[in-house]
């Protein structure tokens, strides 16, 4: 197929494909999946070899939040009944990431629900990457607090924080169709200032939503031009309690589709299969590791995710293997201009423009942030529904690990 020989091509060189290209990755039929797949998976191996990272997510502070993203089951007015929770204490917080970094995660992402943290949650926030670093060697600690004020990444930076995430979600043009309280040029200021304070940038995406072909390919572009580190693509979870409870838009087919493009356009960044995985790639997600090299380990932030055993054994089985904490994620030449502050790498852009961007690893996993998509869980039915149907008997509301009494899922 002569459009996915170009496009391995283009990845190999770091060369960014053409817009019909990238919708002509999505409007692939179901007899040439596997040669997509196989295509994107070329790339990812270019660049990460069969490494996995795991990334394992800490919600410091569930619910109660201002913003109206119509995703989010912590938004303003959600009649989820999630967990809902003031600031876990640094030690508490601690704790629950100590039990990811056990079972292989490197980096652990702090997550607080809200429009954006005061000063004095900064404050609080730093003395919790102080705790999780002096009891950790080596980890790596992700920030995901909101949109941030002048003078708060240089803050987080100076506390120990490796990375800031804030998703685009959606595409500009879209973007006011979910969300009110907040625009996306916000979102991009956000990612601007975590870049220019010297973090490492996150940034991604949420699938399924009512968007477009054209709408995933403009926020993945806008998201290469602002050349993010990591680019989370999370998968909605439609939660009973909010606004897009009934979206359910997605096949495991969509999904790998929607991966492969977003290798192809950011081939040598860490792709992170976020949240939703389990509800929308169900038995094909040892398929999307060919894609991406990266995926969250256990729960999400307000909804439970896969058994972490399962997680690891799924990594063995499919012939991949747990990034070590010794281990560079990213290629030399990125790896480089993160260590020092830089911004990218790409041969046709910079750091990118834009009004710098928003909300961390939102959709990662559901909510906090104002931007999360949700997570799911692996669960089981006394009988298998046809494919056609919702899978709404894989989603569950998180009752474990932080902000409980219970053993998280690690």
């Amino acid at each position: 197929m002569d459009l996915l020989n170009t496009l391995v091509d283009k990845g190999l060189r770091r060369e960014l494909p053409t817009r019909e290209e990238a919708l002509a990755v999505l409007a692939t039929s179901d007899d040439e999946l596997l040669d997509v797949v196989t295509a994107a998976g070329k790339v990812r191996r270019h660049w990460f070899g069969r490494r996995v990272k795991l990334n394992y997510l800490v919600n410091l502070k569930s619910g109660l939040c201002p913003e109206d993203c119509s995703y989010c089951s912590q938004r303003l007015g959600s009649s989820t009944g999630i967990l809902k929770y003031t600031w876990l204490k640094p030690e508490q917080a601690s704790e629950a990431a100590a039990a990811g970094l056990a079972g292989g995660a490197k980096r652990v992402c702090l997550v607080a629900s809200g429009r954006g943290p005061t000063d004095r949650d900064v404050d609080r926030v730093a003395g919790t990457i102080k705790a999780i670093k002096e009891q950790n060697e080596g980890v790596e600690v992700c920030a995901c607090l909101g949109l941030l004020s002048d003078g708060q990444a240089e803050r987080l930076r100076e506390a120990g924080a490796d990375a800031y995430n804030h998703n685009l979600n959606t595409s500009e043009s879209t973007y006011g169709d979910i969300t009110t309280t907040h625009t996306y040029a916000d979102r991009v200021d956000t990612v601007n200032k975590a870049h220019a304070a010297g973090l490492s940038a996150c940034s991604g995406l949420i699938a399924g939503m009512g968007e477009s072909d054209e709408d995933l390919v403009d926020v993945v572009y806008s998201l290469r031009e602002l050349d993010p580190d990591s680019v989370p693509v999370n998968f909605l979870i439609p939660v009973e309690g909010t606004p897009l409870a009934k979206e359910w838009n997605l096949t495991p087919q969509r999904c790998l589709r929607i991966l492969a493009m977003v290798r192809f356009v950011c081939p040598d960044v860490e792709v992170r299969i976020a949240g939703g995985r389990e509800v929308h790639l169900r038995t094909m997600q040892p398929l999307a590791l060919h894609l991406a090299n990266s995926i969250f380990l256990g729960d999400y932030l307000t909804t439970e995710g896969q058994a972490g055993k399962a997680d690891l054994e799924m990594i063995a089985d499919a012939g991949f293997e747990v990034e070590g904490a010794g281990e560079v994620t990213l290629p030399q030449h990125r790896a480089h201009a993160a260590a020092t502050g830089g911004c990218g790498s790409h041969q046709d852009g910079g750091c990118g423009s834009g009004a710098d961007a928003g909300c961390g690893a939102g959709a990662d996993a559901d909510a906090g942030c104002g931007a999360h998509a949700g997570g799911g869980v692996c669960g089981t039915a006394a009988s298998a529904p046809a494919v056609s149907e919702p899978r709404t008997d894989l989603v569950a509301v998180r009752r474990r690990g932080a902000g409980t009494d219970l053993a998280p899922n690690a």
